[in-house]
């Protein structure tokens, strides 16, 4: 599905951007032969999509929308309803794929809806980050790795250093600016 692919959108569902973009080709440069890859927080499907037609891993989508889930599955991609890493099983992974919501957002201006959800980081924009950091490294293969997408916004270092909390060594992979952010794909290392 390209970019501009509005062809069975789903209204309440996160469509491919800059950034989906950006993750998709910094992870289809990484991703090796035969490896099993999760990409969480799916959205449409479109990075997962990219994953599995570009290189020879199988991959795995899952997003807490059940809208995302209807989405990405009508573009062939195996995908299951998931909050984060939760339902599935320890050392699994190869490569764990994540572009989270990372806007920084004033409480008193959140709508929560599933778009909300999917764009909001919290106050800081690492709402979802910091719990995502936390339990990752729990369904990692032993030489697993995650590539993660972050803003200038949410503060990169920032996020390096939560990662260092958790285990990760981080080296910024991919990155592209905008006139209003920096978008960096980190690749996260135990």
């Amino acid at each position: 599905m390209g970019l501009d692919d509005r062809r069975d959108r789903e209204p309440d569902v996160y469509q491919p951007a800059e950034d989906s973009a950006l993750l998709a080709r910094a992870a289809c440069d990484r991703v090796g032969e035969n490896e099993l890859v999760l990409e969480v927080g799916t959205g449409s499907g479109f990075v997962a999509g990219r994953i599995a037609d570009e290189t020879d891993a199988r991959v795995i989508a899952s997003d807490v929308n059940p809208w995302a889930v209807r989405q990405a599955r009508r573009t062939d991609v195996e995908t299951v309803r998931a909050d984060l890493v939760a339902p599935f099983r320890d050392g699994t992974f190869d490569a764990v794929v994540f572009n989270p919501p990372y806007l920084p957002t004033d409480p008193e201006n959140e709508w929560d809806d599933w778009m909300e959800r999917a764009l909001s980081g919290g106050e800081d924009g690492r709402a979802v980050i910091d719990p995502f950091l936390e339990t990752v490294d729990r369904v990692l293969a032993p030489d697993g790795v995650v590539y993660l997408l972050v803003s200038s916004l949410t503060g990169v270092d920032d996020v390096v250093g939560r990662a260092g909390e958790e285990g990760f060594s981080a080296v910024a992979i991919a990155d592209e600016s905008f006139p209003f952010e920096t978008l960096t794909v980190l690749e996260l290392l135990r």
